[in-house]
C-alpha cells in the first residue's frame, strides 16, 4: 500500500522557461495540480522533499497530501520529469485524485528466489518488468513478487499463474510471459589456427621442394668435382 505523505505547495504566477530556472536554483520543483474536474494549478514544491517521497518504497505511487493556501488535495505525482544527466527533477504533474475511485498505476514485477534450473546452468530471463494495473488509491500495491524457486530449465511463469492482491485489475493478457529459465548457450569452438610451414609457407631451415640446397650441384657447373671424387682416369 503507497505511503500517505504530505508536500507544501507554493503558487507559482510566472510561467517560462527563465523562472523555471530560478525556482529550480531556489530548490524548488516547478509543478501543476490537475484532475477531479477542477481547475489547473501552477504551483512549486520543495525539490528535496519531493525526491525523499519519490526515492521511498512506493515510488511515484506514494499517495501525497499536497497541502496549498489552506486547502488540502490528495494527489499522485505523474509525468514525472528529470534532467538527462544529473537526474534532478525538473518538473512533475499532480493529480488529484479520491480514495474510492480507482485510478492507473505502474508498479514493478520482482522476483525472489533461486531458480532451481540457474543451479544446472540454465539462465533466468524476466520478461515482465512492470505491471499497468487499476486499483482504488489505498489499494495499490508496492510491487508484485514472482517467486521463481520451482522453475526447472525450460519452464516458465505467465502472468495468469500470478498471484494478483484482492482489489486491483492488471490490464495486462493472462498468458503474457512474465520470466523464464531458458537453456545455457552452446559457445562456438574456434577455427583451428593455421599452422606455420603449412600451405606453401616454410619452416625455419626447410629446401623448398626440387631445389638443391646451397653448394649442392655447383659442383656441376664449370667441370668441377665434388670433394673427395676422382677422375676414372687418374692413375
Amino acid at each position: 500500500m503507497p505511503d500517505d505523505l504530505t508536500l507544501t505547495a507554493e503558487p507559482r504566477t510566472e510561467k517560462g522557461s527563465r523562472p523555471a530556472g530560478r525556482l529550480r536554483r531556489q530548490g524548488k520543483v516547478p509543478a501543476v495540480v490537475y484532475g477531479l474536474e477542477t481547475e489547473t494549478l501552477t504551483v512549486c514544491v520543495p525539490a528535496r522533499e519531493l525526491a525523499h517521497i519519490l526515492a521511498g518504497e512506493a515510488g511515484a505511487n506514494a499517495l501525497i497530501t499536497l497541502k496549498l493556501d489552506g486547502d488540502e488535495a490528495l494527489t499522485l505525482a505523474r509525468q514525472i520529469q528529470r534532467h538527462p544527466t544529473r537526474g534532478d527533477l525538473v518538473h512533475v504533474d499532480f493529480i488529484r485524485i479520491r480514495r474510492d475511485v480507482a485510478v492507473e498505476a505502474e508498479i514493478p514485477v520482482r522476483l525472489t528466489g533461486e531458480a532451481a534450473g540457474v543451479r544446472d546452468g540454465g539462465i533466468l530471463e524476466q520478461l515482465l518488468f512492470n505491471l499497468s494495473i487499476e486499483a482504488k488509491p489505498e489499494d495499490i500495491p508496492t510491487d508484485i513478487e514472482v517467486d521463481v524457486s520451482a522453475l526447472e530449465i525450460n519452464d516458465q511463469i505467465r502472468l495468469g499463474e500470478v498471484t494478483i492482491p484482492p482489489g486491483v485489475s492488471v490490464q495486462h493478457e493472462e498468458d503474457e510471459l512474465v520470466v523464464q529459465v531458458i537453456p545455457p548457450r552452446v559457445e562456438e569452438e574456434p577455427e583451428p589456427e593455421e599452422v606455420e610451414g603449412e600451405e606453401g609457407e616454410l619452416a625455419e631451415g626447410e629446401v623448398p621442394e626440387g631445389e638443391a640446397a646451397e653448394g649442392e650441384g655447383a659442383a656441376a657447373e664449370g667441370g668441377e668435382t665434388p670433394e673427395g671424387g676422382g677422375s676414372d682416369s687418374e692413375s
